[in-house]
């Protein structure tokens, strides 16, 4: 699953729009793909430095013995199910009606009873449940039911034991309501370009809402092949993740549609869909069906994805050496959908943004962003699908695999689109979160549904994909591919847990994978060990690739390496990075950690494994300069002690092309997050920035924006105009030059026109003459041209943003907003509304995108999140979130991204003690059914806390450092 892109906070991948929040899910854009530049109007808005239905308990074993709805004792008391039972095959048969907004139907499931047992516990949520029979050897009989709502369990008793090693099957009838959520078998619904609103369905199934569309094992261990059938209206057309094999008629005009037996797979992964979409198809080399399903006013926004998916498809089954074990791949944008996007194994469902690209009106950011969520969710075929982890604690071997596998994926297929430029921000964002005392490791323990929900988030996304490609440099890419190709094939159709993974990469040129391997993997090996792959790190140790890793799931944090250089010797220790005032919370903490560094006097890059807290390297001479983690493939931190900094500083001062792209933006975020720890001066920090007016790299350029930005941020609710105003300048002075070097048209690389609609919106939204009079000029005479005048793509966010600034503009804006099918515009026109200072429209949209009539309740949370941080509006989203807290809980779900994104987003802002006892005073009075257990919470307070310490003792370094700097701010130095 991907987030929904403007679910991670940070700068960088609003640039390219990520659906994360894997959104993500968690993530992996609430408000969509096109959105590049949502993150920079979120960080102009603000205020903090870049530093930071009723749900179910928390233990996974019912605190008092558990009683069924009937009264009577219900027989299992563990949130887990029993491994007494397996499913093996279900035959199912589901009757929606979309008029009436609910569904029936029935279930008959194969079982395999491993144990003598006399009863069978599953899933189901909220239906109801009839005619529940045994179809045993013996004949039929009827089962007593027991439901336990708060494990959503049924118990299905027998009067007879089932035998060990005999199969049965179990047939139940059900009648539930199509969801009013996101979750589950649910509504949707869109609006033609005539007013006509039209009805659908569709099923979002991960990670535990299976158990609300049909009873199942909602377990992701419990694999079974699926036989769907779907009753339908003959208007309607119906899709699954397996071919349609026949349609029959039945009584009243209705139609069935069977389809094909699906392989082995989770009960997440099952997907359905009853529409009056349009499709449009290709094939790929290897003989799979690719198809593309949208509303009928929308297929024509569907090429970029078809061309997308079949070069992905063709990609991954070459370079996984594993064919795609389906006959077809159909792609389907949802008007609806939480998500940025699903893997459903043959139907991936996405959000209309994060699938629809219109070649004249999308932007080079969109194009990119699409094909980041497509690369994902096909990944997925093979990680996450084929080979599923054991249980949600490893849900990392799923989606950190995804996302590390959109950029090796796209590197190849889309070389045009630059996408390396836009991993090192990845990081960034784990690391954001990662810093807490209350973030968790990547593998860490859950049990409840809501602490599941809670895995789908940066750690896991981000943190997975940056290990990942940290252990590849370790490793080498050959050697990597190699295992992870072995282990693929080891586990398909299996469930794998950690250690799987690891032994699979470690002994990667056994002789029973290269009688199976391809021909380059055996030359591969005929000339080196795996272990001579990693010779070039440490020697005299055999390579252990779990001992090293472990260091990295199964602990929370990142490190940070402390270097001092004397001469030739260079001391090294190691600490967690963490952002807190008691200092023993960053005991215990040791990393296996593949240190890489590059010297003024050699451009070879040097490697070594730090095994223990401390260490010593010489260099083979005195150097002026030395960098470590070289590119940031390593998920760590550096601080340069002694005159490291000062070094550092000097060489990006005088020759900063020394050090590559993503070498200076590492520099940046390190030398600014170091401040907030307390290792190094603001004023140091700032020093370096002062580089930046020679900058050119998208990575570095934003990534100073990253950290500078919230500077002044800081001061804009303390009533110190004077201060504020001056750092505004100092980065207007800062990237004067860059930004004048920009042209309106849509013109260069990738990165070059990503790079461009950042700067003129920052520009235009600090009031820069030259960009706020071309910005003015072009929204009126779009406007006078009744929205018919074509804008260069790269300019629109900022002359949309200037036109909203006035109640005429805004009101023009939404009406073509509410008329436009074209997602991307749609996307920008919606995030340029929701930052204008006009604050009845603020509360309007909040409003709106609450009813989801004019304005989609999917975009709710970024619409919360954009006003929170807007300084005319953050009061309004602060008692709009706490007035409507329990129906965003049951809309988007306890513990969802959505959910932790507008804890994180409507607080982060906040930097004072009496809104932290504010917060903490909401938060502190809900129940735990109501989500004071949620971890955001947590991460909430400690953010607002970072950011107290901040201002205490960074304030008057910065005032200090500015009034020196004012009197020689010229031209020159920029």
């Amino acid at each position: 699953m991907q987030l929904p892109q403007s679910l991670s906070l940070s700068l960088l991948d609003y640039l390219i729009v990520n659906f994360e929040q894997e959104t993500k899910v968690r993530g992996f854009s609430t408000f969509s793909v096109t959105m590049s530049l949502a993150p920079l109007l979120l960080l102009l808005l603000l205020p903090v430095p870049s530093s930071s239905g009723a749900q179910l308990p928390n233990q996974g074993q019912a605190k008092d013995p558990p009683i069924a709805t009937n009264g009577q004792p219900f027989p299992w008391d563990r949130m887990r199910l029993p491994k007494t039972i397996f499913p093996l095959h279900y035959d199912l048969t589901i009757h929606p009606n979309l008029t009436t907004l609910d569904f029936t139907g029935l279930v008959r499931i194969e079982l395999d009873v491993l144990e003598d047992t006399s009863m069978i516990v599953l899933h189901a949520k909220q239906m109801q449940i009839s005619h529940v029979r045994l179809l045993a050897p013996e004949g039929v009989r009827p089962l007593r039911v027991l439901e336990y709502p708060h494990f959503h369990q049924l118990a299905l008793q027998s009067e007879s034991v089932l035998t060990k090693g005999r199969r049965y099957q179990v047939q139940l009838e059900f009648a539930a309501n199509l969801s009013d959520s996101f979750h589950g078998f649910y509504k949707s619904s869109y609006r033609t370009s005539s007013g006509e609103v039209r009805v659908m369905a569709s099923t979002q199934f991960e990670a535990t809402f299976a158990r609300g569309a049909f009873p199942c094992f909602d377990e992701p261990a419990f694999k079974a092949n699926f036989t769907i059938r779907i009753i339908r209206e003959p208007r309607h057309i119906t899709i699954s993740n397996m071919p349609q094999v026949k349609t029959v008629e039945l009584p009243g005009g209705l139609l069935e549609d069977h389809f094909d037996t699906s392989v082995r797979m989770s009960t997440y992964l099952l997907a359905y869909i009853v529409s009056d979409f349009l499709s449009v198809s290709r094939t790929t080399q290897h003989g799979v069906k690719i198809s593309v399903y949208a509303v009928a006013e929308k297929i024509d926004q569907t090429a970029f994805a078809l061309e997308a998916a079949v070069k992905l498809l063709d990609f991954y089954d070459d370079y996984f050496d594993i064919p795609y074990p389906l006959p077809k791949q159909d792609l389907a944008a949802i008007p609806d959908f939480q998500s940025g996007a699903m893997e459903n194994w043959g139907l991936t469902t996405y959000r209309e943004a994060g699938l629809l690209f219109d070649a004249h009106r999308s932007s080079a950011s969109d194009k990119l962003a699409i094909a980041k969520v497509i690369a994902h969710e096909l990944a997925h075929q093979w990680f996450g699908n084929l080979v599923t982890m054991e249980w949600w604690n490893d849900l990392w071997l799923n989606e950190g695999f995804a996302k590390f596998m959109e950029f090796i994926s796209l590197d190849v297929t889309y070389p045009e689109l630059q996408v390396d430029d836009f991993f090192l921000g990845k990081c960034f964002e784990a690391m954001e979160v990662d810093s807490l005392s209350s973030s968790h490791p990547v593998s860490t323990p859950v049990e409840n549904p809501m602490q599941i929900q809670e895995m789908f988030d940066d750690v896991s996304y981000d943190k997975g994909a940056c290990i990942l490609n940290m252990l590849r440099d370790f490793l080498t890419p050959e050697a990597f591919e190699i295992g992870i190709i072995k282990y693929l094939k080891r586990f398909s159709y299996q469930n794998t847990v950690n250690s799987h993974l690891w032994e699979s990469l470690t002994d990667i040129c056994s002789s029973d994978d290269l009688d199976e391997g391809r021909m380059k993997h055996k030359e591969f090996c005929s000339k080196r060990k795996v272990q001579s792959g990693a010779s070039k790190w440490y020697s005299g140790d055999e390579l252990d690739v779990k001992a090293i890793m472990d260091t990295w799931t199964l602990q929370e944090g990142f490190p940070l390496v402390t270097v001092e250089v004397r001469g030739r010797e260079v001391r090294l220790s190691q600490e967690r990075y963490l952002k807190t005032d008691d200092p023993s919370l960053t005991e215990g903490f040791l990393w296996q950690i593949p240190l890489t560094y590059v010297t003024s006097a050699s451009n070879t890059v040097h490697r070594f494994l730090l095994k223990t807290k401390t260490d010593v390297l010489y260099l083979p001479q005195e150097v002026d300069w030395v960098k470590f983690n070289v590119d940031m493939c390593g998920y760590y931190m550096v601080h340069y002690a002694g005159e490291g900094w000062n070094s550092i500083i000097r060489v990006l001062q005088h020759n900063h092309t020394a050090l590559t792209s993503n070498d200076r933006a590492s520099l940046i975020q390190n030398v600014f997050q170091l401040v907030s720890v307390g290792k190094v001066r603001l004023d140091t920090a700032l020093e370096l920035s002062l580089y930046l007016s020679r900058e050119t790299e998208i990575m570095a350029v934003t990534q100073g924006f990253g950290e500078l930005v919230p500077l002044y941020k800081l001061m804009e609710k303390r009533d110190m105009p004077a201060l504020e105003n001056q750092m505004k300048s100092y980065i207007v002075d800062l990237f004067r030059g860059l930004i004048d070097r920009q042209v309106w048209t849509d013109s260069g690389s990738v990165s070059e026109r990503v790079l461009k609609s950042y700067l003129l919106l920052f520009a235009c939204f600090r009031n820069y003459p030259p960009c706020l009079t071309k910005a003015t000029q072009l929204f009126n005479e779009w406007k006078e041209s009744d929205g018919n005048m074509s804008l260069p793509v790269d300019v629109t966010m900022a002359v949309f943003v200037i036109g909203a600034r006035t109640p005429e503009g805004w009101d023009f804006l939404f009406e073509k907003y509410r008329h436009t099918m074209q997602m991307s515009v749609k996307s920008r026109m919606k995030m340029a509304m929701a930052v204008t200072p006009l604050q009845d429209k603020l509360q309007w949209m909040m409003e709106q995108s609450l009813l989801g009539e004019v304005m989609k309740t999917q975009d709710l949370p970024d619409v919360v999140v954009s006003v929170s941080r807007n300084l005319r509006g953050y009061k309004l989203a602060w008692d709009f979130f706490r007035a409507n807290w329990h129906t965003f809980i049951k809309k988007f779900d306890l513990g969802s991204n959505s959910v932790s994104y507008m804890v994180k987003g409507v607080t982060s802002q906040y930097s004072t003690r009496e809104m932290l006892h504010e917060v903490r005073s909401f938060f502190g009075s809900l129940t735990e059914e109501s989500g004071s257990e949620m971890r955001c919470i947590q991460q909430s307070y400690e953010s607002i806390e970072d950011n107290i310490r901040w201002m205490d003792t960074n304030l008057p370094l910065l005032k200090a450092w500015l009034d020196r700097r004012s009197p020689r701010m010229s031209h020159e130095d920029l």
